[in-house]
Parts: C-alpha cells; sequence; structure tokens
C-alpha cells in the first residue's frame, strides 16, 4: 500500500465516471453537473495514509493520560480557504472571476465552493457545459478546467498515543470544531458516537436558525439542506487491545482492524 496507490485509485474513479457521463450526456446532459467529494483512509501495517478531494475531513485524535489533541490530516478544497482561492488565482491569472463572493460564499466561477471533487465535469471539459449553463442563469466560460481531481495525499506511522480517526462530510465541520470533536469523542462511550456526533452538530445548526433541535428533525431532508449541509460521519477507534491479542505498534499487522470499533452514522438516517 503506498499514497501513489491511492493517488491511481482516484483516477480510476475519475476516468470511470468520465465514462459514464461521455455514453450518457446526449439523452441525460444533466448527469455533467454531477460530483462528490471523496475522502479515503486505509491502514496497512502500522501505516495510515489518507487521500481527499474536496472539504470532507479525517481529524484524529491523538494524546495519552486522558488529554486528547485534534491532527487534521486532509485538505480543505474549498474557497472559503485563503490559500485555496490564492491557488485558483495563480492558475487562472486571466480570469477575474475565478472565485466569487456570492452572498458572503466564495465559489468556484461563482458556482460551487469546492476545488477539486470526482465528477462535476461541465466545471472540467468545455464539450459538457452547454446544457448547464441556464442552471446557473450565467454564462460559462471555460479556458481550461476549473475543478480538479487531483487529490491530497497523506501518509502517518501510528503510534501508542493515537486513539481514534473522524471521518466526515463538511456539515459536521460547520458546526463543530476539530478539537470539540476529538474532546467529544474521547468524554463519550464508543458505541454510538457517530450518531451522538451528528446530534451536536444538528442542535447548533437549530440554535443558529432559532428553532428548537425536535422541528429541525421533523423537516423533510430536501427541504433541511437549507438549514445545514448534509451530515457523515464515521469513527474509527484505534485500540490495541481491540484486537485481543498482544500488540506494538510499528510491529506486525495493525490491531487486526476488523476488530477495530467503527461507528457510521449520516444525517440522511434522521
Amino acid at each position: 500500500m503506498s499514497c501513489r496507490v491511492l493517488k491511481e485509485a482516484f483516477k480510476a474513479t475519475e476516468d470511470e465516471f468520465l465514462t459514464v457521463v461521455d455514453e450518457n450526456w446526449h439523452i441525460r446532459p444533466q448527469i455533467a453537473s454531477v460530483g462528490s467529494c471523496c475522502l479515503v483512509g486505509v491502514i496497512s501495517g502500522s501505516n495510515l495514509y489518507i487521500a481527499n478531494v474536496g472539504d470532507s475531513r479525517v481529524v484524529l485524535g491523538t494524546g495519552k493520560r486522558g488529554r486528547v489533541g485534534a491532527v487534521r490530516l486532509s485538505e480543505d478544497h474549498n474557497a472559503a480557504v485563503a490559500e485555496v482561492r490564492d491557488e485558483l488565482k495563480a492558475q487562472h491569472p486571466d480570469d477575474s472571476n475565478i472565485v466569487v463572493l456570492k452572498h458572503g460564499v466564495w465559489r468556484v466561477k461563482g458556482i460551487i465552493q469546492v476545488s477539486r471533487s470526482i465528477g462535476d465535469l461541465y466545471l472540467k471539459k468545455p464539450e459538457f457545459k452547454r446544457e448547464v449553463v441556464s442552471r446557473f442563469g450565467m454564462p460559462l466560460i471555460l479556458k481550461r478546467p476549473v475543478l480538479s481531481a487531483e487529490p491530497a495525499l497523506y501518509e502517518r506511522v501510528l503510534i501508542a498515543e493515537d486513539r481514534f480517526l473522524i471521518f466526515a462530510s463538511d456539515g459536521l465541520w460547520d458546526q463543530i470544531t476539530d478539537q470539540e470533536a476529538c474532546k467529544f469523542v474521547q468524554r463519550n462511550p464508543q458505541i454510538g458516537i457517530a450518531r451522538k456526533l451528528v446530534q451536536v452538530a444538528l442542535e447548533r445548526a437549530a440554535k443558529k436558525r432559532e428553532m428548537r433541535y425536535s422541528v429541525m428533525r421533523e423537516i423533510e431532508p430536501g427541504v433541511r439542506r437549507y438549514f445545514h449541509d448534509d451530515i457523515s460521519v464515521i469513527v474509527v477507534h484505534l485500540d490495541p487491545k481491540l484486537c485481543g491479542v498482544p500488540f506494538q505498534w510499528g510491529h506486525g499487522p495493525l490491531i487486526g482492524l476488523p476488530n477495530a470499533f467503527i461507528d457510521i452514522f449520516s444525517s440522511n438516517n434522521l
């Protein structure tokens, strides 16, 4: 396993989706505007490999003696990040509208917040942009691709102090800081922890809208998008004792990962 393998997997995924769009675009042109963030984590031996496009995020909770610190292991490819805007401007010096502040939100070409994704081919391939112009009510002029499927890559050797990983879509991180999420996971039981994180995020989103959490839960999923972004959470606990056999970090296979405690929850299930 290596970061190169993950990079090749992302390219293969993008290429396969391009094939699907190319074969179906003439009957379903809207497929060219379908896209997604992608966040992948792989543990092999004592090594952790991370790859991502978009603004889903993975945070490592690490520490000892009951204290835990948050270490962000992925990059947020979102135009809200100044470095991302600078990168886009450097790549498109002849395009004054490569990033636009629209209703208080930075967007690439005034359309999309993320700068990297799988899909969204209308912003990568000029031949796919014609049918989606009217959807956004503005001409879409592409001299070159404005989005990329190139993943950010990260590799780390896990140590005994590394406790857990929190993988989540940006809907969680819009409401909770990295450190808050790690403290919450550290202080609460493992069972159902992903669902509890989602609930905390929804409670905060409801408070911002000056409504009760119970009221927000009753809102239809399609309408709820106006109140908060989609929230999906996976928590992976890196506890060597879960394997049930003696273990030392850096020696032999990692904790028998199938025995590691993994908790998954999405706001779509509410």
